[in-house]
This record gives C-alpha cells, sequence and structure tokens, in this order.
C-alpha cells in the first residue's frame, strides 16, 4: 500500500520537534522505506518521531519512527527506533 496523508495525525509537540501517530496497514518494512512519507514533506522535520500503527500479517504493530532527514525537495528518510 502507500502513504494516506489523512491517516497522519499531529498530536504532541511544536516548534523543532513533533510527534506525530500514524496508522496503516503496511508493514513497519514498508513504513520505514525511503520516500514512504514523501508527500509530507512539508509536514514533517528532521528529528520528528511517529508512533507508527502497521500490520505484520494480519497481526496489528506498534513502532517508534524517528525521520532522519526531511525537506521540501527531497525524500524523507526515517529509521526504526523500536
Amino acid at each position: 500500500m502507500a502513504f494516506t496523508q489523512a491517516n497522519l495525525k499531529k498530536i504532541a509537540g511544536g516548534g523543532d520537534q513533533n510527534v506525530y501517530l500514524y496508522n496503516s496497514a503496511d508493514a513497519i518494512s514498508t513504513i520505514v522505506g525511503s520516500g514512504y512519507f514523501n508527500s509530507a514533506t512539508n509536514q514533517l522535520h528532521q528529528n520528528d518521531v511517529i508512533i507508527a500503527v502497521g500490520a505484520t500479517g494480519g497481526t496489528r504493530t506498534v513502532d517508534v519512527v524517528v525521520v532522519s532527514s526531511a525537506t521540501a525537495a527531497a525524500t524523507v528518510t526515517t529509521i526504526n527506533g523500536t
């Protein structure tokens, strides 16, 4: 599946660091793939934290993802910080 903007909700933060909740049927390996969050480059910033609720084989998972780089003109990259 692909990133769904409506499923990315800011739940805390302000200024230089924010916390988001993202809900998806995708596996965490897909969610942390380079470029998955590209359409949110104007929203996400380096060091933002995303609580990612995904799925593996139909079983729901929760992982903490950290945005390692994001600019309006580049690919959003993340790391799984579980």
